[in-house]
């Protein structure tokens, strides 16, 4: 199971503790519950390392604790080497409760061993991070802390129960130190916080088991938002009709390439032009057609000194892509300016932003047609705080964006969220290698083509955001992340809109 065999709902920490609740309610017992979980991630780990013999498990005095006791009785059961500590003071076992002290008087009936954590050195070869759950608040404290630090200097693989210890569930952040996983087996519902911002790199594999949960119980509970897959794509691009021509695919008109950064607009046109829009059209600095016609012949391309040049070349499109190397000179304002004033659906990326930010009465035009695409400095810049601050609470931060903008926002970085103001999206594709410069141009012209092709702007956002990463995962397959050119993505965009 990867990332696209995820169910596309998302939950909070407390959405989760109610699909728990309304699970027992329904007639599951809680332990039977617990059972369950330990028993997928005892599969998990076996299938993924079948050759280890022995384990090390962590586990706190919480129900996190408790579904490490049960994969301690069963791998002791298999004959596995159990070394099993307990994390949590002299007083751990007085102090257990509910499901986690009906598994601790399961485990001794089955007569597993334990210590109490003492940063003794560990003997298995694979480590369980059984410490603490999605209930956390506030900084790890010791000896949780001290443990996981021993986790992570290990150099062992290690599985994590439902979530890395020490990461917030809700916000993908590290609470001063998480469990870096290989594996992370989560259950009943996907936290969003293992998907976004410090999540994916502490959450390693992801994984999901349901515990056999009915469908009733999910269809009481609300989600925190949704997780794009491959699904969508099929759904959202279904083939073209025989009779199709390049008039029904959508004009896009991509308005960028300042002296100096001909290169950024030249990105999104071709961008636009591999997913499917039946025209595209570059308005740019004159200096740069000649390089733009021959990387891009397909293109129309004009050269522009003015806002008010661009009015009939913007009365003939229906997306207009803005920022790709506007710049934020007199001549990017202008060109601004006059796409603002239009009536189209905008797609608005870098130096488009960096002018909102400049003049902030950009922001109070035609905000409801457009969709914006900050990386967190950018967002930062937008609204008015530090990019820590931002990323604290990256689910938060996209919807202030929304609020304050209109129009569908795009939070990028790993784990990209989008928000229309009714539904909440988050892109699970995409990989280190595009941290390069080129890969926002790239984006915001397969924005563009979405939209000119029919999709609504929050669908085409979500889906584009989706296909940008995917595209670079599939050339990280190919060649690897480093070294990652934002060109490297347009021939596996073409590929991936025509679901091959």
């Amino acid at each position: 199971m990867s990332h696209s065999d995820l169910p596309a709902s998302l939950y909070t920490a407390k959405q989760t503790r109610a699909l728990d609740r309304t699970a027992i309610a329904s007639g599951v017992p809680g332990f039977k519950l617990m059972q369950r979980a330990g028993h997928a991630a005892f599969d998990r780990l076996r299938q993924r390392w079948p050759d280890v013999r022995k384990l090390t498990l962590l586990c706190g005095g919480g129900n996190n604790g408790g579904d490490g006791f049960v994969v301690a009785v069963l791998a002791q059961r298999l004959g596995m080497q159990v070394q099993l500590l307990c994390v949590g003071g002299d007083d751990f076992a007085a102090r257990l409760s509910g499901e986690a002290l009906q598994a601790w008087e399961w485990l001794q009936t089955e007569s597993v061993a334990w210590q109490l954590y003492n940063e003794q050195p560990f003997t298995g070869e694979l480590i369980i991070d059984g410490l603490l759950g999605t209930g956390i608040s506030g900084e790890v404290r010791d000896p949780f802390r001290t443990a996981i630090k021993q986790i992570n200097r290990a150099g062992l693989p290690v599985v994590a129960l439902d979530i890395p210890s020490g990461l917030c569930s809700d916000t993908g952040a590290v609470l001063g130190v998480a469990v870096r996983a290989d594996m992370t087996v989560t259950f009943i519902g996907v936290k969003r916080g293992l998907l976004t911002h410090e999540g994916p790199a502490f959450t390693g594999e992801l994984l999901f088991d349901g515990l056999r949960v009915s469908d009733d119980v999910y269809e009481s509970v609300d989600v925190a938002g949704f997780i794009t897959g491959a699904d969508d794509l099929s759904h959202l691009l279904p083939p073209r009709s025989t009779t199709t021509h390049k008039g029904d695919c959508g004009h896009v008109l991509v308005i960028g390439g300042d002296t100096g950064m001909g290169g950024a607009a030249i990105m999104a046109a071709q961008a636009a032009g591999r997913c499917g829009a039946g025209l595209v059209t570059v308005a740019t600095r004159a200096e740069h057609l000649s390089a733009l016609l021959s990387r891009y012949p397909e293109a129309m391309a004009v050269g522009v000194r003015s806002g008010s040049e661009l009015e009939p070349f913007i009365e003939r499109a229906d997306v207009l892509v803005v920022g790709p190397g506007l710049g934020k000179n007199a001549w990017g304002e202008q060109l601004l300016m006059q796409a603002l004033g239009a009536d189209k659906p905008l797609v608005l990326d870098a130096d488009a932003l960096n002018l909102l930010t400049l003049r902030r009465e950009f922001g109070q035009r035609n905000g409801e047609r457009w969709v914006i695409t900050p990386h967190p400095g950018e967002a930062a810049r937008l609204l008015g705080c530090s990019v820590a601050g931002l990323q604290a609470d990256r689910f938060a931060a996209v919807v202030e964006l929304q609020a304050a903008f209109g129009g569908v926002a795009l939070l990028k970085g790993p784990g990209s969220l989008s928000f229309d103001g009714d539904a909440l999206h988050l892109n699970p594709t995409g990989n280190p290698g595009m941290a390069s410069g080129g890969m926002g141009d790239v984006l915001s012209g397969v924005i563009g083509a979405l939209i000119a092709q029919g999709l609504s702007a929050a669908d085409a956002t979500r889906l584009g955001a989706w296909l940008h990463g995917a595209a670079a995962d599939r050339s990280a397959a190919l060649y690897g992340t480093r070294g990652m050119q934002a060109t490297d993505l347009l021939a596996q965009l073409r590929l991936l809109v025509n679901g091959l």
